[in-house]
C-alpha cells in the first residue's frame, strides 16, 4: 500500500491547496486534466462547492471525484433530515474517509484512486479542514495542506517558507497565488489556470478565478 501510495503521486496531476487562516479556511486548485503525458481538459473544476457549508478539492481519478462530490452531499442531506441536525465538518470528512477506505478495499477491477481536501463552517461559526488521503485516512489540517497531487512537493516546500500561524484570509488567497504558480512553473501535470476559494463566517465565495493563455514572441536572438 505504501508503495502504491508513493506511485499515486506521479500519476495524479494536480495541485490542490488547504490553508488554515485565523478568520477563514482558503482552498484553492488548478484547472488541468491529464491522462499519462496528454492534457485533456484545460479548464477542470478541481474545487467545488458541495452544498451551503462544505468545498472539497480532489486530486486523482477524474471518475472517483465526479462520484464523491454527487454522493457526500446527497448522504449529508440525508443525515440532516434524520437527525434533524446540520451534520458537522468532521462528520463529513469521517463519511468521506470511509467512502474512500471502502473504495480502495473492496474487491474491484479499478479501486478508487483519490484523495481530498475537505474544508467547511461549523454552526457554531467554527471552520475546519481536514486532508483525505487515497486509503482513506483523515487528518485534521492546522496550517496547511496540498494531500497527494503531483503538485504537493513543489507547494509544501514554499508553504514550509511562507506560511505563518495566524495569517488572515486576505494573506492566504495571496500565499495560495504563490504556491499555485510555483506549482505550475515545476509541475507537468498542473497548469492552465487558478480557482481560489474563501470559507468565512459570510459563507464560501470564489474569489480568484484566472486562466493562463499562451503568449507567443519572436525571438530577437540572430542566427549566425
Amino acid at each position: 500500500m505504501e508503495q502504491d501510495l508513493k506511485d499515486s503521486i506521479l500519476k495524479t496531476g494536480t495541485t490542490i491547496i488547504g490553508i488554515v487562516c485565523k478568520d477563514g479556511i482558503v482552498m484553492a486548485s488548478d484547472r488541468q486534466s491529464t491522462a499519462g503525458t496528454i492534457v485533456l481538459n484545460k479548464s477542470s473544476e478541481k474545487t467545488k462547492q458541495i452544498n451551503d457549508y462544505l468545498l472539497v478539492s480532489g486530486t486523482g481519478m477524474v471518475s472517483d471525484i465526479q462520484r464523491i462530490e454527487k454522493i457526500i452531499p446527497a448522504e449529508l442531506k440525508l443525515k440532516e433530515l434524520r437527525s434533524r441536525l446540520r451534520p458537522t465538518v468532521r462528520q463529513a470528512a469521517n463519511l468521506l474517509s470511509t467512502i474512500s477506505y471502502s473504495g480502495i478495499r473492496q474487491p474491484s477491477m479499478i479501486p478508487q484512486q483519490a484523495g481530498f481536501l475537505l474544508g467547511g463552517l461549523n454552526d457554531d461559526g467554527s471552520f475546519e479542514l481536514y486532508s483525505i488521503e487515497p486509503a482513506g485516512g483523515v487528518v485534521k489540517v492546522e496550517d496547511y495542506d496540498a494531500n497527494f497531487g503531483s503538485g504537493m512537493p513543489y507547494v509544501l516546500g514554499l508553504l514550509e517558507r511562507q506560511y505563518k500561524k495566524g495569517i488572515s484570509v486576505k494573506e492566504g488567497i495571496e500565499l495560495a497565488k504563490e504556491a499555485l504558480k510555483s506549482s505550475m512553473q515545476r509541475d507537468v501535470g498542473s497548469g492552465y489556470g487558478i480557482d481560489i476559494f474563501t470559507i468565512t463566517r459570510d459563507g464560501i465565495k470564489k474569489v480568484v478565478s484566472q486562466e493562463i493563455l499562451p503568449d507567443y514572441k519572436n525571438d530577437d536572438r540572430k542566427e549566425e
